[in-house]
C-alpha cells in the first residue's frame, strides 16, 4: 500500500509542535498561503515587495508565539497553525510597543497605518471570554488541495476539546467558512475593513 510519508496511516497529517528551528519553514509557509488572501494580500499593494514585507510581519508573529507550546505544524511544515492559549498575546507588551514603527520600518506610512487599522477592527469585536485563538492558518501552496490545512486543524481542534476549551478565529477568506463551519465554529460577527472586504469572525464553544 502506497501511504503518504506526511501523513499516519490513517490518512491525517502527522502535527507536532514547532521548534525555533522551524521558523523560516513556517514563515515561507504563510507567505505563500496569503500572498493572495484578499484581506492580506492587498494590505501590501507594491506586488513587487508583497512577499518580503509580509514575511516580516508572519516571522515576527511567529518568533514571538514560540514563548507559548501552540505554534502547531505537520510533519514537514507543510501548513502550520499559530494559537494563543486563554490569557495570552499576540505580541509581547515590548513589541506591541514598537508595532507600528516596525510596520513603517518594513513598508511605508501608508501600508502601516492600513495594517494598524484592520488590527484595531478586528481587536474591537475579539471575545472576553477565556479561549483558544486561531492568529494564523496556512497551507503552503506547493501542498494545496492535499487536506494538510483541514488536517491540521482537527486535530488541534482533538487538542483544545481535551483542555475543555471554546476556540475563536477570523476568517479573512469567504472560501474557508464552510471548511470551518464543518468542524464545529459558527458565524460570530462580520466587520467591514476600509477595503470593504468583510472578515467573518467564527466560535467553536467548547466539546466535551
Amino acid at each position: 500500500m502506497n501511504i503518504d510519508n506526511n501523513k499516519t496511516a490513517s490518512g491525517h497529517p502527522y502535527v507536532r509542535a514547532s521548534t525555533p528551528a522551524d521558523v523560516e519553514a513556517i514563515v515561507d509557509t504563510m507567505t505563500t498561503a496569503f500572498i493572495n488572501d484578499p484581506l492580506w494580500g492587498p494590505a501590501f499593494p507594491n506586488v513587487h515587495c508583497r512577499a518580503e514585507q509580509a514575511s516580516s510581519l508572519w516571522r515576527l508573529a511567529v518568533n514571538s508565539s514560540l514563548r507559548y507550546p501552540w505554534m502547531l505544524v505537520t510533519d514537514n511544515v507543510e501548513a502550520a497553525a499559530l494559537w494563543i492559549p486563554p490569557g495570552g498575546r499576540e505580541l509581547s507588551l515590548e513589541e506591541e510597543s514598537k508595532f507600528e514603527e516596525f510596520l513603517v520600518n518594513i513598508s511605508n506610512r501608508a501600508v502601516a497605518d492600513g495594517i494598524m487599522n484592520i488590527f484595531d477592527k478586528l481587536e474591537e469585536v475579539h471575545p472576553s471570554e477565556p479561549h483558544f485563538y486561531l492568529s494564523l492558518l496556512g497551507t503552503h501552496s506547493d501542498h494545496r488541495g492535499r487536506g494538510f490545512g483541514m488536517g491540521l486543524l482537527k486535530e488541534n481542534l482533538t487538542r483544545i476539546d481535551a483542555l475543555g476549551a471554546p476556540a475563536y478565529l477570523e476568517s479573512s477568506n469567504p472560501a474557508n467558512n464552510k471548511r470551518y463551519a464543518s468542524l464545529g465554529f459558527t458565524v460570530r460577527d462580520a466587520i467591514t475593513m476600509a477595503s470593504g472586504h468583510v472578515v467573518t469572525t467564527m466560535w467553536r464553544p467548547e466539546h466535551a
